[in-house]
């Protein structure tokens, strides 16, 4: 019998993951969380991001040009 395994990709990311992604700290990703600058919900007592949301931040970003980028 041939045994079939079953990916699942993960839905959502954790504070710490998209800040791993985006190459910045956990403070600073827990601010753009929580001022909204990075989309989330709230389930349980952690919150939690859709890899679109990253997505969108990151077109943000890009779109404001250089002097936001520094910020």
């Amino acid at each position: 019998m041939n045994a079939t395994t079953a990916v699942i990709d993960r839905k959502w990311h954790t504070v710490a993951e998209v800040a791993a992604m985006l190459g910045f700290g956990l403070s600073k990703t827990k601010m753009l969380v929580l001022t909204g600058e990075i989309r989330s919900v709230k389930v349980g007592r952690n919150r939690r991001i859709l890899p679109a949301w990253v997505d969108e931040y990151v077109q943000a970003v890009t779109a404001a040009g250089p002097e936001r980028r520094s910020a």
